[in-house]
């Protein structure tokens, strides 16, 4: 299902850029499955842990370095999320935080 107002139209490349979007915030150290493991997009072969994309808007679930306000990281998410996906409802769960200061987890 591709999410309207998607600016892709294919759900595979939609959960890979919005993916790559988030990880490329300063403060997020690693896309999350959330708090019961729902914010996952399935794909043939794969799947894109941390974001699901199918349903009337996108999830997205992360864990965020320490350091930044956590509303403010959640807005800034938001705006990177709505540049690709469109003007859709955007939820970001951030399911943990840590001090890590060094380069992002695997």
């Amino acid at each position: 299902m591709t999410v309207a107002g998607a600016t892709t139209g294919r759900p595979d490349t939609l959960a890979d850029e919005i993916a790559g979007a988030v990880l490329a915030h300063p403060s997020v150290v690693r896309l999350a499955g959330g708090a019961v493991g729902g914010h996952i997009t399935h794909l043939p072969g794969r799947r894109v842990v941390g974001v699901r994309t199918a349903g009337p808007g996108i999830e997205v679930a992360v864990v965020v370095r320490l350091g930044e306000p956590l509303t403010g990281v959640g807005a800034e998410l938001r705006e990177r999320v709505r540049r690709i996906a469109g003007d859709v409802p955007v939820d970001i769960e951030i399911t943990d935080v840590t001090l890590t200061q060094g380069a992002k987890e695997e």
